[in-house]
């Protein structure tokens, strides 16, 4: 299997979700487990014809609680793993999703938003899970999250998560959202030997060192090597707190001072990690914040009040996990006021509000529908009066 095989090198007109599936492939992904869920089920129903063609392995699980346990195994026997799902879906893998944070086990998990709560809108848009991604498990622990704004940003969204999942051993999501997932658009792959590849840190000692913690993260970063199965290391991987040794150590003190490595390893690397792009910032009195689809819609509010000359910027978020917060500070001291447009009724407007004292108005709706320019340049006008 090589990785010309993989790489479907060239420029093609493509779904967002294929460009998702496209992404994995050009990442090199062994292992895809997954359960068909709308809007998600093109990249699991593309996968599962190219992956076998590779050598690579399609598995549909029983259900999503399954998925993310097959996630979880495969990447701590080495496998590049990835899931895709939606909505409910989501909300299964949770569980999973806290173990695969616990263990360090580096993965990726699609999520095309659809309306929500429940079963919702399967077949339409919604933006309801950017705090779900979040803290949507129990405890303390950090993840990363990309948003895409177009097929092309999904197929290099999805690489990244990759890389980031195993720089950070992490689970690293991918929230797109349904109007991304089913959009169609030009999507350029590069060649195989262009596509950026983070190996996993690895262990200095051989099998069989004594002095080998395999739970130690000996470096400033906070990660310690990753060994898998079968090398003939002797680990243990537990869902409980365990010791740097790896084995259970049920006690405050550990218990501590494992969760404090975890979340810190990713808050004290923030500035490596966090993407965002800003647009008419450097003059702004008015800042719009958005992600996804939604940034499309608000980039063409924010040209339209540019030509009005209401002098607004956007900040589209690429990350919205870590979110910007110093980005947010820094704005702070030069706008008058934050516009933040969402498919939901507030998520990431709120978690502006935490970083700033300045006003902070959401455009918000529930999902189902584009969010047009409209609603957000008559927010930003409005704004630009009353500042």
């Amino acid at each position: 299997m090589s990785a010309e095989e993989r790489v479907l090198t060239g420029s093609h007109f493509m779904l967002g979700d294929h460009a998702c599936a496209e992404g994995a492939m050009a990442a090199g992904c062994d292992l895809f487990a997954g359960y068909p869920i709308t809007p998600s089920t093109e990249t699991p129903e593309r996968l599962s014809r190219r992956m076998p063609a590779v050598g690579a392995i399609f598995l549909q699980m029983e259900d999503e609680l399954a998925s993310m346990s097959a996630l979880v195994g495969a990447s701590l026997a080495g496998a590049r793993a990835m899931t895709a799902t939606s909505g409910p879906g989501f909300s299964l893998m949770m569980e999973n999703i806290g173990m695969a944070a616990m263990m360090e086990a580096p993965c990726v998990v699609v999520n095309i938003q659809r309306g929500s709560p429940s079963t919702g809108l399967p077949t339409a848009v919604g933006q309801g899970e950017m705090m779900q991604c979040k803290w949507g498990s129990h405890g303390d622990y950090e993840i990363v999250a990309y948003s895409p704004s177009s097929p092309q940003e999904a197929f290099d969204h999805v690489i990244k998560a990759f890389n980031t999942a195993d720089r950070w051993r992490i689970p690293v999501f991918v929230m797109a959202d349904e109007l991304i997932g089913h959009m169609t658009e030009r999507v350029v792959i590069p060649p195989a030997d262009q596509i950026p590849r983070v190996e996993r840190k690895r262990p200095r000692q051989k099998p069989g060192d004594p002095s080998f913690l395999h739970c130690l993260a000996e470096d400033e970063d906070l990660v310690p090597p990753i060994v898998h199965a079968g090398e003939g290391y002797r680990v243990n991987y537990d869902s409980l707190t365990y010791d740097e040794k790896g084995y259970p150590a049920t006690f405050a003190e550990p218990h501590d001072r494992l969760v404090r490595r975890l979340v810190n390893k990713i808050r004290l690397h923030t500035d490596q990690i966090m993407e965002y792009e800003e647009i008419f910032l450097e003059d702004a009195e008015l800042a719009v914040i958005a992600y996804g689809s939604t940034s499309r819609s608000a980039r063409r509010a924010v040209n339209e009040a540019r030509r009005d000359g209401i002098r607004v910027g956007l900040l589209r978020l690429i990350t919205v996990w870590p979110f910007p917060e110093n980005k947010v500070r820094e704005l702070s001291k030069q706008v008058k006021a934050f516009v933040v447009p969402e498919l939901n009724l507030g998520q990431m407007s709120r978690e502006t509000e935490r970083f700033t004292s300045l006003p902070v108005v959401g455009v918000n709706h529930a999902g189902g529908v584009m969010m047009a320019p409209d609603p957000i340049l008559d927010a930003i006008r409005e704004v630009n009066k009353n500042a």
